[in-house]
């Protein structure tokens, strides 16, 4: 007799498995062949496009970020060297909060977990050498998103390339930071308005650039199930639609320029699903409720990471097993690009030997395996279909719930979503805590393990250079200039005008990071969330 592993046979979310999937289980929960059509048109299930990687691979992104602009600068092109197609920018932990290097709040934080930027001079190092007409840059930034674009923006027209040309995103996604990150500055009504203006300059004078990149990693990094990071992912996203709409631009003029970034986990067949789920669920969204005219406002296009709050200190060559899983899944699943975790990122940053690992993980998935030679290679498995269906249903309850609280930004004014992720985060703690999940290295495999592993060093002086860097910014520049800039932002932000403009002029200017966010929080104020949530 075959002993039963487990008393109830669940998804890593929690959802039922049924023994075997059949047709006739298909037929009984709704759907049809009909229903998800076929890759390139609507309601997109199988892919955005018609062929899929069989005319172009999804672009391998490594997102990379430390230290000083010039230590990233050199990662940058060692990754482009040996194959990386596209940036992604990590930034440090002041520059994400709108704080100078030499601010008193910056002390023992610059350059630990992503690049440190505090001027225009910091991003024309970042980027030496990076032509920024070929090369697409994506920025992980929200709250001073608008600042970091302009800097981008001012060191393109410095090689000579419109900001028509440029190519990338930003995140730009401040709900989710109300939600499950943290790294807000403005409350949640100035933080739309902001957004709300970088979708407007965008839309006449970036034409190419992603303007906002609305993210579910996050909300999967704090412990949510998949059908919550795609409910409460859609349901910010309508909340970013609706201010737009509001702000009096047409849907058709900044839709096609939105852009999803979900996270990937352990359950291969589960996140292929939720991927499928979720272009379905968008498309029918934003049909029904806005009626584009172009095909585009109703794509889901999305960037996927693969899941960091998966990789164990423990055995961490272990992790090189889990990315490949959950990148495959990204692959099966239609993502168009793609950021493959080094396996000793429980331990520190990536040194060049992991982040190389990383990146030949996903070359092997692309050239070798066989994943992109199809388009949606699971398409018709009863099983993926099913998961597809159930996700899609259940995430819609979820957003109609999100909508009967009076919209995203007002759920989580009270803290709807935020104890939903506690609630799940709980629950799959005790799972593993009592043995019915199991991790390899964490509560099963366990072995004696070696303490010494190869980690990056960061140098310490960093901080040191990057305040001495600053000291000398302010005495070369004409603070005069600088003062009239920081009274225009000032001004602009107190009377409604779009803001982009004159952040842009002001980054010209020399006008710091620090400089223009206390600018903004003179009129906008700063934002704490409510105790518990």
């Amino acid at each position: 007799m075959v002993s039963q592993r487990k008393e109830d046979w669940k998804t890593l979310s929690g959802l039922d498995l049924d023994r075997e999937t059949t047709l006739e289980s298909l037929s009984s929960i709704g759907f049809t062949a009909e229903d998800i059509g076929f890759a390139g048109s609507p309601p997109y299930t199988r892919g955005i496009h018609s062929t899929m990687y069989r005319s172009r691979l999804w672009t391998m992104r490594q997102y990379a970020g430390f230290s000083s602009a010039k230590a990233t600068n050199e990662r940058f092109k060692l990754l482009l060297d040996r194959g990386q197609k596209g940036l992604s920018v990590a930034f440090d932990l002041p520059t994400q909060l709108g704080l100078d290097a030499d601010d008193d709040m910056s002390l023992g934080e610059v350059g630990k977990v992503g690049v440190s930027i505090s001027s225009l001079s910091d991003m024309r190092e970042l980027l030496d050498g990076i032509p920024l007409d070929k090369v697409s840059t994506s920025m992980t930034i929200n709250a001073p998103a608008m600042v970091l674009l302009a800097m981008y923006i001012a060191v393109a027209e410095e090689q000579g390339v419109s900001s028509h040309e440029v190519l990338g995103t930003i995140q730009n996604d401040i709900l989710k930071e109300y939600i499950a990150r943290g790294t807000y500055v403005f409350p949640p009504a100035q933080s739309m308005r902001l957004i709300t203006d970088i979708f407007e300059y965008c839309a006449n004078n970036v034409p190419k650039w992603n303007t906002i990149s609305i993210s579910g990693y996050h909300i999967r990094e704090a412990g949510s199930t998949a059908v919550q990071e795609v409910a409460f992912t859609l349901a910010n996203a309508l909340a970013y639609v609706e201010a737009a709409i509001e702000k009096g631009l047409d849907i058709d003029s900044f839709a096609p320029r939105l852009s999803f970034f979900f996270n990937c986990h352990n359950d291969f067949f589960e996140e292929a699903a939720k991927f499928r789920a979720a272009r379905t669920l968008w498309y029918e969204l934003i049909t029904q409720r806005y009626s584009p005219k172009n095909p585009k406002s109703s794509m889901l296009r999305f960037h996927t990471q693969v899941a960091g709050v998966s990789l164990t200190a423990q055995q961490p060559l272990n992790n090189i097993a889990r990315v490949t899983i959950q990148a495959l899944a990204a692959v099966c699943g239609g993502t168009q690009s793609l950021h493959t975790n080094s396996y000793d990122e429980a331990l520190g940053l990536p040194t060049e030997k992991s982040a190389t690992v990383a990146l030949r993980t996903q070359q092997i998935i692309a050239e070798e395996s066989g994943a992109a030679d199809v388009v949606d290679p699971l398409g018709g498995s009863y099983h993926v279909e099913a998961l597809t269906k159930r996700i899609h249903d259940l995430a819609l309850e979820q957003i109609l719930k999100i909508e009967s609280l009076g919209g995203s930004m007002k759920a989580i004014e009270q803290g709807w979503q935020q104890r939903e992720i506690h609630n799940a985060a709980y629950q799959h703690l005790n799972d593993v805590e009592a043995n019915n999940r199991k991790i390899v290295g964490v509560n099963h495999g366990l072995m004696d393990e070696e303490t010494k592993t190869e980690a990056l060093k960061l140098d310490p002086a960093v901080g040191d250079e990057q305040c001495k860097r600053l000291t000398q910014l302010r005495l070369s520049r004409d603070n005069s200039i600088v003062e009239s800039c920081l009274g225009s932002i000032r001004k602009a932000a107190e009377n409604g005008e779009n803001l982009f403009p004159h952040v842009l002029v002001a980054v010209k200017s020399d006008c710091t990071l620090g400089e223009i966010i206390s600018a903004m929080k003179d009129v906008f104020g700063t934002w704490m969330a409510p105790s518990g949530f």
